[in-house]
C-alpha cells in the first residue's frame, strides 16, 4: 500500500467511499436490524480504537468473533469480564504461562490489557450472527482486511505477526516486510492444539525477544491488569 496514514481515522476516511465499504456498510445496517448480531455495533471496530495505528507491536489474528450471548468485544479471543473462558483462550493462558513462567488469571478472559500496549487483536471477518459462525463472511470484509494488513505490513515499526491456523497463515502471501518477524502455529482450539503443534511454541517469548532487539518494550502479557 503506497498511501501513508497518520492514524486509523485517516485510513477509514480514505476507504467509506470505496465501493466495497458502501456494500459492506449496507449489509451490515440490514444484518444488524434484522438479526442478533455480534459484537454490538459500537464494539465493531473496538481493536482499532484501542490500538492506535502508530502503537502496533504485535498482531494477533482472528476469523470471526464468538457468537454466543455475552462472548464477543471486537477483540479477538477475547471475552468481557464475567464470561466464562473459551478453549482456545486457556490454551493461549496455558502457553503462556510455560513460555513465560507467569501466573495468567483464569478468572476472566479480557484481553484489554494487551489491546494497550500494542497488540493489535483483529478478526478478519467483524462480526457474526448469533449462533451462525462465518454468517458474516462478505466480500467486502475480505477486501477490507487485505488493505488493513497490507497497511501494516507497510509500517517499518518492528511489528510480530501472530498466524495461527489455517486461515492465519493464509494472509503470509500479505506480508513481506522484512522489519516484521512472523511467528506460525496450529491454532489454539483443543481440536488443533491437542494434535501438536500449539504447545511449546514459545511464540510468547519470541516475540517479547524481538521486540526488546529492537529497541521496543516487550508486551505484559498477564492479564490481571
Amino acid at each position: 500500500m503506497e498511501t501513508t496514514y497518520r492514524d486509523w481515522n485517516e485510513f477509514f476516511i480514505s476507504q467509506r467511499n470505496e465501493a466495497y465499504a458502501k456494500e459492506l456498510h449496507a449489509f451490515l445496517d440490514d444484518e444488524y436490524a434484522r438479526h442478533t448480531v455480534f459484537p454490538p455495533r459500537h464494539l465493531l471496530f473496538n481493536a482499532f480504537d484501542m490500538t492506535p495505528l502508530d502503537k502496533v507491536r504485535v498482531v494477533m489474528i482472528g476469523q470471526d468473533p464468538y457468537h454466543e450471548v455475552n462472548q464477543a468485544m471486537g477483540l479477538c479471543f477475547s471475552v468481557p469480564k464475567g464470561t466464562p473462558l473459551p478453549p482456545s483462550l486457556m490454551n493461549i493462558y496455558k502457553e503462556i504461562e510455560t513460555d513465560l513462567n507467569i501466573k495468567m488469571d483464569y478468572s476472566h478472559g479480557d484481553l484489554s490489557c494487551w489491546a494497550r500496549q500494542g497488540v493489535l487483536m483483529l478478526n478478519a471477518y467483524l462480526s457474526v450472527r448469533q449462533s451462525d459462525p462465518l454468517s458474516h463472511r462478505h466480500r467486502g470484509y475480505d477486501e477490507f482486511f487485505k488493505r488493513v494488513i497490507s497497511l501494516i505490513n507497510s509500517l517499518n515499526q518492528p511489528i510480530v505477526f501472530l498466524l495461527w491456523g489455517s486461515f492465519a497463515k493464509s494472509l503470509k502471501r500479505y506480508l513481506n516486510n522484512p522489519t516484521h518477524l512472523i511467528l506460525e502455529s496450529v491454532h489454539p482450539s483443543p481440536l488443533a492444539a491437542n494434535r501438536g503443534g500449539w504447545f511449546g511454541q514459545h511464540h510468547f517469548s519470541k516475540a517479547n525477544g524481538f521486540l526488546n532487539n529492537h529497541g521496543e518494550q516487550p508486551i505484559d502479557w498477564r492479564n490481571s491488569s
